[in-house]
């Protein structure tokens, strides 16, 4: 299907010509400079033929609960006795005992079986056994090896994995005995005396207990499997083999776990500085906990009672020790926030330990992050304990508002029963450096389990940071602590739990036109709308993370514009695409244009791309309680009948904290795939769109799902195609088009909103 998305020349003060080309959509979609006008494509009216997608549900195998138990020893699986065990022996116990060795293919058909069924009943044995022409005593015996056979590969990983745990855990215990045996006094140098025991010290020591019980936990399990119990010894910390880390970009979001010029010279901590990066750990953890119980006098209830606000003259009291004073010019920022969320608990905190999960959930906050050691992956297979050194970028979906960069330690702790703890804490300190920014004290998660696979959440946020970069549009917001703060944080994720909660729903109303009830088809298409709002956050934020080069002179100086060349991506058109974003003020709350701009029927309003048609829905998934989270397919039936209709993704989303509205042409013959459970990274996008923010006034902090009659924050965004050849030279007229793109959709939305004089 044709890419080739085109500018309408009436509504264009300047285009180019000459250099845009117009691509084809089985190599690109998206935005496409050239022409000033739709070229024909074959999006034919019917060729989105499989909208209704019959439901594909196979029920599983219910598996038998529990193995058969015999003693008889191990067997290959190729060869068995002509006979029984037990009562069905042969009664001569000197007679030569037969062996029957089966056939090459009899050994195949049941090697398939037992993929499909490793406990067959009575009467499948008999029917596999007719089939095979063995006696349903031989199929019953193969079977019975073939299992002990894998029960015994299973039990011997198992053994090599706890041996190689045990080791490890033996020379972390002697380094740490090493070093408590030339432990001094910080205050005399003499040596330490028990009485001495700082609190630290004390706190580790019961840490140690714990984790003593932990290891005698896991030296019974080895001596299930070894024959003989591990030896107990004392730690202070269990590091395991770590997990892999991928420091690879993941397609479609460019070098996502790339660094900044700062984070750029971090590398990971030396042995030296792990003993003060575990202190530092266990003492932010105590203080994150602590911040989250204590009400007044640390945390006083804003003027709007909206939000609580930090007394830092209290916290400086109740934390005297902390990270060390503030840095001269910083300014504080602390928040808490709780609320409920529908996901496990335990599933929350593999999100906040797995750097990956991590991204994709707050794609909208984080911009880069990566692992740079583990000092620690935590327990008996979970993450209680674990220990990470990682860096990260944080972001608003604003060109105007400066990132913030962070080099930090993060802490999982589990404290009780179905009570989890996440900690955050800046090891800037290590690595002094003058170009810090932002600094974070103590900041993290408190997660706690309730009934029916919901949890509270309790968040808290308190960061130090130089904000003198940001924007006058932006202070306010930035200042009351709504861009960063911990709402934001507790808001992205209660969005994103319904978001994959709706993806694992299995209950899809039928009735409605346009629902997608295909699971495979549901799952596909929301993994499109996914990658897709993380393209467009990485090209719509003033972030460092994404291999974009940002242009000077561009002729606007309210428009940011960047540029990347992509070759082997398939999941972008190839060539030279242009990302331009700019942001500016409405006096409109944002729960008014959120739903002025996702709706379908005003959009030929605002949108070029639409020329005038008619926009209609034809499928939509639901994701969320509010009606305006949900991923859309709609087609453009062009006013002129000499051009073809096109489709476009969309997603709308939409939180107390932020609003987005993401789109992008998308080629119909992929669509058609992607709707029948095909794979989504080939599908080729350029995201556009919008991302809407309340203006931080007191009438607009209840959140932008209330229709406040606070102002709007508004981001435009476009990406486009300039050139299909990668190699090509970009043109002045190009970045002109661009800059007459934005500018002709912000007086068109202005206008429609009633406020051309904002």
């Amino acid at each position: 299907m044709p890419a080739g998305v085109m500018i309408p020349a009436r509504n264009m003060p300047s285009m180019i010509s000459g250099n845009g080309t117009a691509s084809g959509f089985g190599t690109s979609s998206g935005l496409t400079l050239g022409q000033i006008m739709f070229q024909p494509n074959n999006m034919m009216e019917g060729q989105l033929q499989p909208l209704e997608m019959t439901q594909n549900t196979s029920e599983s195998e219910i598996a038998r609960m529990r193995d058969e138990e015999f003693d008889s020893t191990t067997k290959s699986g190729s060869e068995n006795h002509e006979g029984a065990s037990g009562d069905d022996q042969d009664p001569r116990p000197n007679k030569k005992k037969r062996y029957h060795r089966h056939t090459q293919h009899q050994i195949q058909e049941m090697e398939a079986f037992f993929k499909e069924c490793p406990h067959p009943d009575d009467k499948q044995r008999k029917e596999l056994g007719r089939e095979l022409g063995l006696e349903p005593l031989q199929v019953k015996f193969w079977f019975q090896n073939k299992r002990t056979q894998m029960k015994t590969q299973h039990e011997r990983q198992e053994n090599t994995q706890l041996r190689t745990e045990n080791e490890k855990l033996r020379a972390d215990n002697m380094r740490y005995r090493e070093a408590l045996s030339t432990a001094s006094c910080p205050n005399c140098g003499g040596p330490t005396a028990i009485g001495q025991m700082s609190f630290d010290e004390h706190h580790l020591r019961l840490e140690n207990a714990r984790l003593r019980e932990e290891i005698d936990r896991i030296s019974a399990i080895a001596a299930k499997y070894v024959g003989k119990p591990l030896v107990n010894y004392p730690l202070l910390s269990s590091p395991m083999a770590p997990r892999p880390l991928d420091f690879g970009a993941q397609p479609g979001t460019g070098d996502m776990y790339g660094a900044g010029d700062l984070l750029r010279s971090i590398s990971a901590p030396s042995e030296a500085d792990k003993p003060m990066i575990i202190e530092l750990a266990v003492a932010a953890m105590e203080e994150l906990v602590r911040m989250a119980q204590i009400c007044e006098p640390l945390w006083m209830t804003s003027l709007d009672g909206t939000t609580s606000m930090l007394n830092e003259e209290e916290y400086i009291r109740t934390f005297p020790r902390g990270i060390g004073p503030k840095p001269t010019g910083f300014k504080c920022e602390a928040s808490r926030e709780t609320a409920v969320v529908i996901m496990n608990h335990i599933s929350i905190v593999e999100i906040l330990m797995d750097v990956h999960q991590w991204l994709t959930v707050f794609s909208g906050i984080v911009s880069k992050a990566s692992t740079l050691d583990v000092l620690s992956t935590g327990v008996a297979g979970n993450y209680n304990g674990a220990l990470q050194v990682m860096t990260a970028e944080f972001q608003v979906p604003s060109p105007l508002v400066p990132t913030r960069e962070s080099y930090y330690v993060r802490y999982c702790k589990q404290h009780a029963e179905g009570t989890w703890a996440v900690v955050d804490v800046s090891l800037d300190d290590l690595r002094p450096c003058p170009t810090v920014r932002c600094r974070r004290r103590p900041s993290g998660c408190i997660i706690q389990e309730m009934p029916n696979g919901y949890s509270k959440v309790t968040w808290i946020e308190h960061v130090e940071v130089d904000d003198r970069g940001v924007h006058n549009l932006y202070k306010q917001l930035v200042s009351s602590g709504h861009a960063f703060g911990a709402r934001r944080w507790v808001a992205t994720l209660d969005r994103q739990c319904e978001r994959l909660a709706s993806v694992m729903a299995t209950n899809i109303p039928t009735g409605d036109i346009g629902v997608i009830t295909n699971q495979d088809g549901r799952k596909s298409m929301l993994k499109l709308a996914e990658r897709m709002a993380i393209s467009f956050c990485a090209g719509v934020s003033a972030s460092t993370a994404h291999t974009w080069t940002t242009l000077s002179g561009t002729g606007a100086d309210d428009v940011r514009v960047m540029t990347r060349k992509s070759v082997d991506d398939p999941g972008r058109p190839p060539g030279i695409v242009l990302s331009a974003a700019t942001s500016f003020w409405l006096p409109v709350s944002p729960k008014r244009v959120f739903d002025f701009l996702r709706d379908e029927n005003s959009r030929n309003e605002w949108d070029i791309l639409s020329n005038g048609g008619v926009v209609q829905e034809m499928a939509h998934i639901a994701n969320g309680r509010d009606t305006g989270n949900c991923v859309s397919l709609l087609r453009v039936n062009s006013a002129n009948s000499s051009q073809s209709n096109m489709l476009i993704l969309q997603e709308s989303c939409l939180d107390p904290t932020a609003s987005f509205v993401i789109y992008a042409p998308v080629d119909i013959v992929a669509m058609n795939v992607v709707l029948n459970g095909g794979d989504p990274d080939y599908v080729a996008l350029l995201p556009s769109g919008f991302a809407i923010l309340p203006d931080g006034t007191t009438s607009s902090t209840g959140g932008i799902a209330d229709a406040g009659s606070g102002g709007s924050l508004l981001t435009v965004a476009f990406q486009i195609l300039v050139d299909s050849v990668p190699t090509a030279k970009l043109s002045l007229g190009s970045v002109a088009t661009v800059n007459n793109l934005i500018a002709c959709t912000v007086e068109r939305i202005k206008a429609s909103l009633s406020c051309e004089n904002a």
